[in-house]
């Protein structure tokens, strides 16, 4: 924004300057008009294509920004299928675990079973 600032600064100097040599300088009326009409035609243009540079920048940092988060959005896309990928697996395991520990129990209570009828 300092930028912007210093460039608003500058074209309203310059133009406080002009407006005062216009209205100080030994000139006719037309031709006092003239210069003013030029001026504020120059100041225009001025005005004008520093407006389209901050218009194209603009467009350059929203484009930025859009790609940016684009690339966070997929990033985090994939972290999030990571982990749940993760916690399938941990799942699985956990499951198989148990299942396991519930076949070694009533092997075991088979076994018993059959000594305590001995």
């Amino acid at each position: 924004m300092a930028k912007g600032n210093l460039a608003i600064g500058a074209i309203v100097g310059a133009v406080a300057g002009f407006v005062s040599g216009v209205l100080l300088a030994p000139k006719s009326g037309k031709e006092t008009r003239e210069d003013i009409k030029n001026k504020a035609n120059q100041a225009k243009d001025a005005t004008v294509e520093k407006a389209e540079e901050v218009k194209e920048k603009a467009s350059q940092v929203a484009s930025d920004v859009a790609g940016k988060a684009k690339e966070v959005v997929g990033d985090v896309r994939h972290k999030a299928k990571d982990v749940a990928d993760d916690v399938v697996a941990k799942a699985e395991d956990v499951k198989d675990r148990v299942e396991h520990a519930v076949e070694d129990v009533k092997s075991n209570y088979k076994k018993e079973a059959k000594a305590s009828k001995k």
